[in-house]
Order: structure tokens, then C-alpha cells, then sequence
């Protein structure tokens, strides 16, 4: 049954990220809003992508319940729901960006079940179901991902890893994480801030960061990509609020995970 719900999960993805991507090529988007500060938009591209995912879903799951970025919080009667975001990297999308995601989780009372990562832009497509493997299908095939326990490029620690990281909306948290930012940057090869928490946490699982962390996400950000990370072999922890910083979530390998966590405040 998992893998049912894992086939579901990609095509719903998919078919949300075939028509952001008709609407990406048409050009700008003209009905955009902000949410929770200016810089917090949503887009009829948004709201259009949450319709045709839920549409779907319910005509194939009508008894599970659905969680969706865009409004709606659904209980079901089934023991499952959805939970998904239409459009990871609205601002992104806006301006052009090509680095925007959609993202199909499904869940029980224990966690993720399935889940997938659709990135239109490259027709790579991210999956796992709990307890198997982490997958990227792209038009050239099939392959499993294991994260990168250590960098091919020589060394393996810190000092060689690549981060990706996000900022929060909210200025006053966004200066708070540029604190701990610069005292990062001294310590890593490098760091990627690119838009997209879904596709960082499959990026991360795929091995093209060491490392993720990222505050002030939410349930339909990282339900999928959390996923994926686990079945990639690697250790997920949680950031507890402090010190004006929000929850928020941390992904790398054994080996790495501890001496980041002490910087990022983990634990």
C-alpha cells in the first residue's frame, strides 16, 4: 500500500508541476498577494496547483484527511493525510527563478509514509516510502540516493562541506540567522541559500549538500523532503526555538551532524 501512495504522491506532484510550468513559460503572473509579511507571496499559480493536487487526491483517497499550504486542514477519517505544498519557491517562480518545487507527503500518526519532490524545471522527481530506499527518477532512469558521507572532492569534515541553508520572512529573524550565517561561513567550503526548502532537502539526500538547516518551515515544506533525507541514510534532527530564532530543521550525515548541530543550535 505504500508504494501505492508513493505512485500517488509523484503523480500528484507531477501534475502540479506540469501546470506551474505552462504557467511559468506564459509569463508573469498577475494575481499575487502577500500572507504573513510582504515578502511572503502567494500566486494564483499557488492556489491553481493546491486545487488540481486536491482534486486528485480526493477523487482517489476521498476518506484521507489533507494539509495544504494554500488553506485547508482536513481531518479524514482514514488514519492518513495529506500534506502538501503546490509551490515551493513562490518568489522564486515570480521573478523567474528557475528553482521552485512541488511537494506531495503523505502521513499516519507516526510520521511521513510517502512522499515526493517534483522539480518541473529538471524533470527530476525525488520519492521514498518509509522504511526503503530515497529515489530520483529523471528522464535518463532510475537511481537510489545515499546522501554524501564524505566529499569525493578531498577531506570530509566541516571545513569541506557545502551548506544550503534558508531565511525566514520575518526581518528581525532574518538578522538573528544572519549571525549565526557569518559564523558559519569561516568554517565551510561554502553556503547555497537558493529558495526552495523542498528541493534542498532532496538536493541533500541526492548529495549535492552536505549539509541543511533551515528555520521557520513548516509541515508542508519539509514532509516530503524529511522523508527522502531518512531513507538517503542520513540524520535529521530538529532546531528548538532560541534565543528570537523559530523551530526549524537540520539534515547531514553521521558524521557531520554534531559538530553543525553545536553551531545551529541543535539540541
Amino acid at each position: 500500500m505504500n508504494e501505492e501512495l508513493a505512485e500517488l504522491a509523484a503523480e500528484a506532484a507531477r501534475l502540479a508541476g506540469g501546470l506551474l510550468r505552462e504557467r511559468a513559460e506564459a509569463g508573469a503572473e498577475r494575481g499575487v498577494s502577500s500572507k504573513s509579511t510582504p515578502t511572503d507571496l502567494v500566486s494564483e499559480a499557488d492556489l491553481a496547483a493546491q486545487r488540481a493536487i486536491h482534486a486528485l487526491l480526493s477523487a482517489r483517497r476521498p476518506e484521507d484527511g489533507f494539509l495544504g499550504e494554500e488553506g485547508g486542514d482536513e481531518p479524514g477519517a482514514s488514519g492518513l493525510r495529506w500534506i502538501v505544498d503546490p509551490l515551493d519557491g513562490t518568489v522564486n517562480f515570480l521573478f523567474g527563478i528557475p528553482q521552485w518545487s512541488v511537494s506531495v507527503a503523505v502521513a499516519d500518526a507516526d510520521g511521513t509514509v510517502a512522499g515526493a519532490v517534483y522539480d518541473p524545471n529538471r524533470e527530476e522527481l525525488f520519492s521514498a516510502v518509509r522504511g526503503g530506499p530515497a529515489r530520483l527518477l529523471t528522464p535518463q532512469g532510475e537511481s537510489e540516493l545515499h546522501g554524501r558521507a564524505s566529499d569525493p572532492r578531498g577531506g570530509g569534515g566541516l571545513e569541506t562541506a557545502m551548506l544550503a541553508t534558508g531565511l525566514a520572512y520575518d526581518a528581525g529573524v532574518r538578522e538573528r540567522q544572519a549571525q549565526v550565517l557569518a559564523l558559519l561561513a569561516g568554517r565551510v567550503r561554502d553556503i547555497r541559500r537558493l529558495g526552495s526548502a523542498a528541493l534542498d532537502l532532496a538536493w541533500t539526500a541526492a548529495g549535492r549538500y552536505d549539509v541543511y538547516f533551515e528555520r521557520s518551515v513548516k509541515a508542508w515544506d519539509i514532509a516530503a523532503g524529511e522523508l527522502i533525507c531518512r531513507c538517503a541514510g542520513l540524520a535529521v534532527r530538529e532546531l528548538p526555538e532560541r534565543d528570537g530564532l523559530p523551530w526549524g530543521i537540520l539534515v547531514a550525515s553521521a558524521g557531520l551532524i554534531d559538530e553543525v548541530g553545536e553551531l545551529v543550535g541543535a539540541g
